[in-house]
């Protein structure tokens, strides 16, 4: 099995474990930014739940945003009380075993501190990574909350 194949498997079984349905679907065209992701399914930018991996020394911090929001890094260190910085590629993929643009809010090799988007609450549907840069899945704000334990906060830097 392929190291991309390895982690959407992850994801799949993340999400069956949750009692969450499997609804990943691939886009050979890539889903790498949210807006690549929303013109594949056909949705709004905003209702692409990206994941944002931070570093706060050796442990992750995930935060699952709104696809138009930009991350306040001072917001994220508020809310978990952790000195948090940027991740680069190498590392996110170590730790969490997904590729930047593929990162998924569930299968982590690693378990992080999650943080949700409290924007993302705006929208009945929403579509997050499954692993891969070519593979999401749907989901809806309750269903993330479940699946990731995580709180919805303000977490956008200002307009």
């Amino acid at each position: 099995m392929s190291e991309q194949g390895g982690s959407v498997e992850r994801v799949r079984a993340a999400l069956l474990a949750a009692g969450h349905p499997d609804r990943i679907a691939a886009f050979p065209d890539g889903t790498r930014s949210a807006a690549d992701a929303a013109a594949a399914v056909g949705c709004a930018v905003a209702q692409i739940a990206k994941s944002i991996v931070f570093r706060a020394g050796s442990r992750p911090v995930l935060v699952v945003a709104s696809g138009t929001n930009r991350v306040d890094m001072a917001k994220v260190a508020a809310a978990t009380g952790l000195a948090v910085k940027r991740a680069d590629g190498a590392w996110v993929r170590d730790v969490t075993g997904f590729a930047i643009g593929g990162v998924a809010p569930v299968g982590h090799l690693t378990p992080p501190v999650v943080l949700l988007d409290r924007d993302l609450r705006a929208h009945d549907r929403l579509w997050a990574a499954a692993g891969s840069p070519m593979h999401v899945f749907e989901t809806d704000p309750e269903a993330l909350r479940r699946l990731t334990g995580a709180d919805f906060i303000d977490v956008a830097e200002a307009a």
